[in-house]
């Protein structure tokens, strides 16, 4: 088997450069690594991770690599792998097996390379590894210790195996971690959606009508964000306590089929699949702009799209064309993938710093904790994401007050 399978092995200088930029401004991840140097929580165990792959996934990699482990890595989206950061990281000793753009069939293909490395403990985003270890590669499962999820979609698929029982090996939620979804979902998709949505159109946000399909984390950054670049945001929900939360955030809430008529741009984040399909398409105005933020490309319904269109051109890079039989023109961004990754950088640094710091440390409790831990999905112990907010409050400078003892022992105690 290859070391790496990447495409162009010649670009990782320029790999390397994204990847020491992002370093330079993640401190809790330094700090934890600087910890893992010292002592190699991971010496002789084999990792895998499958996530966006690219400059601040590359130094988690590097990271774990530093404590010990032996690395395999792959994308968790087609559209997401940088090149010269895959290269990069392939330069540096770690097997790689991804690119940009790959095929479906490439994509199961570098899936499947990683898990060839027999790993002990994965590291997941969206859950197509776990995947593989309850179907095609089962056999493995028994020599997984345990492994991380990053993100909602993933946890949901996890969340049903445990409800069946069928889970094959402990995972640890670490999209549920506080220090994760509160910044990470919030602040980092919120701002790195628009990134996406602006550098691909580079059209103005003020004035314009955004409908926010769906209102947990994610869907709250994004109404905020956009809200803050003057756009008029409608939200759709189909939960109702999430509506009020909605409704009383400031905006307008309404149900899908209303809010297609009057959108100009559309970023659906629920998680679920056909969000917006035909019966939205025929409803929305000429020049109606469609992005997703959700992990998976099935949000907005594309072959109902690709049916209602008599015309279907590249008008921009990652941006696509159609042309409705009336005339109008709905268009398309990254193919209906993650807009802040395939058509992005992604979150910021110092957003994924927290973010990844809790994958790091919660690798190394699956480590520490294997044999003890049952069959189940779990939560990321509460002292990982304190340990993880005070670095961060260590690296910005600020200081905050603690409990006397007897204030804690007030709090405690039910008599007082």
């Amino acid at each position: 088997m290859p070391d790496y399978i990447v495409r162009n092995i010649n670009l990782a200088p320029s790999g390397r450069l994204k990847i020491d930029w992002v370093r330079a401004h993640m401190p809790v991840l330094n700090a934890i690594r600087e910890e893992f140097e010292r002592d190699k929580p991971f010496d002789g165990l084999r990792v895998a991770l499958s996530i966006h792959l690219e400059a601040k996934t590359a130094y988690l990699a590097e990271v774990v690599q530093a404590g010990g482990a032996k690395v395999a890595i792959t994308g968790s989206n087609p559209l997401s792998t940088q090149d010269d950061v895959a290269a990069a990281l392939a330069a540096a000793g770690l097997n790689v097996y991804a690119w940009y753009d790959a095929t479906g069939q490439e994509y199961k293909e570098h899936l499947l390379h990683v898990l060839d490395t027999r790993p002990q403990i994965v590291i997941d985003d969206g859950g197509d590894l776990v995947n593989l270890l309850h179907t095609e590669r089962k056999d493995q499962a028994a020599e997984v210790i345990g492994g991380c999820e990053e993100t909602t979609t993933g946890v949901r698929r996890l969340e049903a195996l445990d409800r069946e029982g069928k889970l094959l090996f402990p995972m640890l939620a670490v999209n549920n971690a506080f220090c994760k979804f509160l910044f990470d979902n919030r602040y980092g998709t919120g701002e790195s959606a628009w990134s996406g949505i602006m550098r691909t159109t580079n059209l103005v946000v003020a004035g314009k009508v955004v409908v926010v399909l769906g209102y947990g984390w994610c869907g709250k950054g994004i109404a905020m964000r956009a809200k803050g670049l003057g756009a008029r945001v409608i939200v759709c929900e189909v939960d109702p306590v999430r509506a009020i939360e909605a409704c009383m955030d400031g905006y307008q809430v309404m149900n899908s089929e209303q809010a297609a008529s009057q959108g100009d741009v559309f970023v659906t984040v629920t998680g679920c699949r056909d969000v917006l399909r035909q019966s939205h398409f025929n409803k929305m105005k000429d020049g109606a702009i469609l992005a997703n933020a959700g992990h998976f490309d099935v949000e907005i319904n594309k072959p109902e799209l690709t049916g209602l269109a008599v015309e279907r051109r590249l008008a921009r890079q990652n941006v696509e064309q159609y042309t409705l039989k009336d005339g109008r023109k709905i268009y398309l961004l990254a193919e209906g993938r993650l807009v802040n990754l395939a058509a992005g950088d992604g979150h910021p640094a110092e957003i994924m710093d927290m973010s990844f710091a809790i994958q790091a440390l919660s690798a190394r409790y699956i480590k520490e904790s294997a044999g003890k831990m049952s069959k189940k999905l779990y939560r990321v112990p509460e002292e990982i994401d304190q340990r993880v907010a005070y670095l961060k409050l260590k690296s910005l400078g600020i200081e905050i007050d603690h409990l006397t003892g007897e204030q804690s022992k007030y709090m405690n105690d039910w008599q007082e």
